[in-house]
């Protein structure tokens, strides 16, 4: 059986002008990286502002496990099916993230015969949209050391400085550090801290941001620190927003690549969904329903936490609203829910099974919650069995969702027919009215404590002290209307990854809590949760390579 590596590399790519006009846009629209990599003009974009919108279509998932749920592969492999059955379709994903690629998670193009490429490059630097976005935020640290160390007329506490640095790599050695050892001249020495960069607050903005006016007014709302008074100090105050700019002006145009079967592809932004908002940009997202009638797109991790945030934070800043929700499930993954060992998932178990499903259970009804239809698709594996579909697809459809077996990473846009038909049928029954878990007016404790009851199923959150006095100061500094990002754990909908299934009677745990003032959103901090991820003790690094005679890089899944 082939690699998706080797399924990637041995695909016959058509030029990215090609693919394009099979939705209209024209060479002149495009900024070639390459031969099949380019970004959409500002141009087109302004020029389609006027088009009707498409469908769009969210793609989630049950909680991930070590057993894979397939997500992007089922996301990719819907786009695909849709346009063999002659619907004018686009997928809009997240870009992948270094870390992860060279750490344990993987990459973030697909799997088998439903991917996106060029998926070397996609996994690696792209169009340098991260680098772009790792050099704003650094360039900001730096202009605010450097405005302390030149005599600090902002009145800076360099015991309440809140801006990170970052790096778009796993590690964990970066998270405590200490700067400006030395000499006088080389800075004022204070700790310092490193995140991974798609948890930076300029990567959220960007996903955020509606156009460049928009995203430096954000970029200017950043705060990096507050002074002696307790006020807080913006990258505006240090007039480092117009440089920021300047550095992510092209990371703010959409990319455009092809699926194995030569569907338009825009992938942009890659915000992680345990730790920041987990949606690709409102920008990309919104020029996708402009070009196509139906766009495909998907939020990170399971429901509880990319969905929820698609719903809460970037539906309600956007103007969106999905006409359907997907959640993908397999076999193996609810089996493990139900206690069962990773090695015997191959083994039919019935018993697991009905014990594991009300993880997905929780999620549809979470789904259900905001006034969107669902379509539950199972992920199909050769070692499932015809009991087990059985079982599923008579419980889903009890409670109210279509139902489909999806076969897209052995058989590519044709293995998704069933579901792409269950799809266009979802959008066309009608729903109930979209609303979101909480409401503006409502206090931050409230707005956390909703989501962790209402899509969590806690019972209640235990707030540390800090978490605490730090939402009644940002309540009166004027963010109380904010959306909530929380940061979790992906493997439980508990802050405890320990706990599988559908847990009950737990508290949520929120040890720490900021504001993402450009952003626009608070985020909260729960259980263990880490910023900087660290490597795995055998990194996937390990196993990749470039082998200079066949030119090709291998080990990359």
């Amino acid at each position: 059986m082939k690699s998706d590596i080797q399924i990637a590399q041995d695909a016959e790519l058509l030029h990215i002008r090609d693919v394009a006009a099979e939705i209209g846009i024209e060479e002149d629209d495009l900024e070639f990286y390459g031969k099949y990599k380019a970004k959409l003009s500002d141009e087109l974009i302004k020029k389609t502002e006027n088009n009707k919108d498409g469908k769009l279509i969210l793609v989630t998932a049950i909680n991930p496990t070590p057993a894979g749920e397939g997500k992007t592969t089922v996301s990719i492999g819907l786009t695909q099916a849709l346009n063999k059955m002659g619907k004018k379709t686009l997928v809009a994903l997240r870009e992948p993230s270094l870390g992860p690629c060279f750490g344990i998670k993987g990459g973030a193009a697909g799997g088998g015969y439903s991917q996106v490429v060029p998926m070397e490059d996609l996994n690696l630097h792209f169009t340098g949209d991260f680098h772009a976005i790792t050099s704003a935020n650094n360039l900001l640290a730096a202009m605010l050391d450097n405005h302390i160390q030149q005599g600090n007329s902002l009145g800076i506490d360099t015991r309440q400085v809140v801006w990170k640095r970052c790096l778009d790599m796993n590690d964990r050695a970066l998270r405590n550090i200490v700067i400006g050892l030395g000499a006088k001249t080389d800075g004022f020495v204070r700790e310092d801290h490193f995140i991974i960069t798609v948890a930076s607050e300029i990567m959220a903005i960007l996903c955020l941001a509606k156009d460049m006016t928009d995203l430096k007014n954000r970029l200017s709302r950043i705060i990096v620190a507050y002074n002696y008074a307790g006020e807080p100090v913006t990258a505006g105050d240090l007039k480092a927003t117009g440089a920021m700019a300047a550095l992510l002006k092209d990371a703010m145009k959409p990319n455009l690549i092809q699926t194995l079967e030569h569907t338009p592809a825009i992938v942009h932004g890659g915000p992680f969904a345990n730790i920041a908002h987990g949606c690709n940009s409102v920008k990309a997202t919104k020029t996708a329903l402009k070009l196509a009638d139906y766009v495909v797109t998907e939020a990170g991790f399971g429901a509880d936490l990319g969905a929820e945030k698609f719903l809460n934070i970037k539906c309600r800043m956007a103007d969106l609203k999905p006409d359907t929700i997907v959640i993908v499930a397999t076999v193996r993954a609810l089996k493990y829910n139900g206690g069962v060992a990773k090695q015997d998932l191959a083994q039919e178990n019935l018993e697991a099974l009905k014990k594991g499903i009300v993880n997905l259970d929780k999620h549809i009804e979470n789904m259900q919650s905001f006034g969107v239809n669902v379509v539950v698709t199972l992920n199909a594996f050769v070692t499932d069995t015809e009991a087990e579909h059985e079982f599923i697809r008579e419980h889903v459809e009890n409670m109210g969702c279509e139902f489909a077996l999806a076969n897209v990473w052995a058989e590519g846009g044709e293995g998704g027919l069933a579901l792409a038909d269950k799809v266009i049928k979802s959008i066309e029954k009608p729903s109930g009215e979209f609303k979101f878990t909480y409401e503006d007016d409502m206090a931050l404790k409230d707005k956390i404590n909703a989501i962790a009851t209402k899509i969590y199923g806690a019972k209640g959150v235990v707030f540390s002290p800090a978490a605490a006095k730090m939402l009644e100061k940002l309540e009166t500094m004027g963010f109380g209307k904010f959306p909530v990002c929380m940061a979790k754990t992906q493997y439980s909908l508990s802050d405890n990854q320990a706990l599988l299934g559908k847990p009950e009677n737990f508290e949520v745990n929120v040890r720490e809590v900021y504001v993402n003032a450009g952003a626009g959103f608070i985020v909260a901090l729960t259980g263990s949760i880490m910023t900087m991820p660290g490597l795995p003790k055998v990194p996937a690094a390990e196993g990749v390579d470039y082998d200079e005679t066949a030119n090709k890089i291998t080990g990359l899944f």
